[in-house]
């Protein structure tokens, strides 16, 4: 199994890790560092500072928000960093939600599946350079052929030729942007995993893969976000995650639109879910954050002192051996948390 690094849990609401945390992370071996935007920081900016300040591992967005850019945006800059930093570069996308797509970016939110794959595949098209950018789809048409069009438009190639291929990783954890990402990425970033329960994701992770139209360069990434908090008082460092969980299963959306509520249920927490989201949209976030079940933290995270993570260490390396773990994403450790999992993992 793979390491890679996320931001902190505390991030201050910066979306990257620490210079000291990257060049740690590349020191002890961990194949990837990662870096995310909301509606502060972007994305891109970071990664290309952690690609110059480093020299092997890995940099990655996770995500880049679809709307944000325009799928040739996207494609250039994806381009531009993997040819400045030798290959190093992987593109990860995802789709957001309205509430930061229709509030922060002023733009529809409609068809989140569609758009990514259509997004996906004029990237793919553009970075190939088989002939000038054309494509027709039902979100995206190239060239531009609106009413408000001026029909001036070219098709155009693009004018760097690649030396690196591109790898692509979605973020996605339903039934149906599991199978999506399947189909036209190479890696998936489910939000959180219990590494026992593949079963969740086997049905649609396979249907994915059987329907693919361009071959897969190596194994389907599946890469959980692992948050990790060490420390002898093993509820301090439930209480860390318990946080963090509260906000997605709880606030993370509208009540009948809450994926990430729908998906704590099929995990098996109905009835934590349903009280956590009660809670947190009535205004009591601490009692949201006190509900989340210890057993939904000890399944997800890595908590408490560094015997008891290596304990349950043993089922996320299982999980690798089967293939159905491919990078765990590490968030919120440490230096010493780091370390620990370096010697156990790699």
């Amino acid at each position: 199994m793979k390491l890679g690094l996320m931001s902190t849990i505390e991030g201050g609401g910066r979306l990257y890790p620490s210079e000291k945390d990257v060049m740690l992370a590349e020191k002890l071996g961990f194949d990837s560092a990662w870096t995310a935007e909301a509606y502060g920081n972007d994305a891109v900016s970071p990664a290309a500072w952690m690609l110059a300040k480093t020299s092997r591992i890995r940099i990655g967005t996770a995500v880049m928000q679809v709307p944000a850019r325009t799928p040739a945006c996207t494609a250039t800059t994806a381009i531009t960093l993997n040819e400045l930093s030798g290959g190093r570069f992987i593109l990860g996308l995802g789709p957001s939600g309205p509430g930061v797509v229709e509030g922060w970016h002023g733009l529809p939110y409609r068809q989140p599946l569609k758009r990514t794959r259509e997004y996906i595949a004029i990237i793919r098209k553009l970075h190939a350079r088989k002939a000038p950018l054309e494509f027709a789809g039902d979100i995206y048409q190239l060239p531009y052929q609106g009413d408000d069009s001026t029909g001036l438009g070219l098709a155009l190639k693009s004018t760097v030729k690649s030396d690196y291929p591109l790898h692509i990783y979605v973020a996605a954890f339903t039934a149906n942007g599991l199978k999506s990402a399947a189909q036209v990425a190479e890696g998936v970033f489910p939000i959180w995993m219990n590494p026992e329960r593949y079963d969740l994701f086997a049905n649609s992770v396979e249907a994915g893969l059987a329907g693919r139209e361009t071959p897969l360069d190596g194994t389907f990434d599946i890469a959980p976000v692992v948050q990790v908090a060490l420390g002898d008082d093993l509820d301090s460092c439930r209480e860390r995650v318990k946080t963090w969980l509260a906000l997605y299963i709880g606030g993370m959306g509208p009540r009948e639109k809450n994926f990430y509520n729908f998906y704590a249920i099929s995990m098996g927490y109905e009835d934590a879910a349903a009280i956590i989201q009660d809670l947190y949209l009535s205004g009591k976030q601490r009692e949201a954050v006190a509900a989340v079940p210890d057993e939904l933290v000890d399944e997800v995270a890595l908590v408490g002192p560094a015997a008891r993570i290596k304990e349950r260490l043993l089922a996320w390396k299982e999980a690798g051996q089967r293939g159905e773990v491919g990078t765990m994403m590490v968030a919120g450790a440490s230096e010493e948390a780091m370390e620990l999992l370096a010697s156990e993992l790699l």
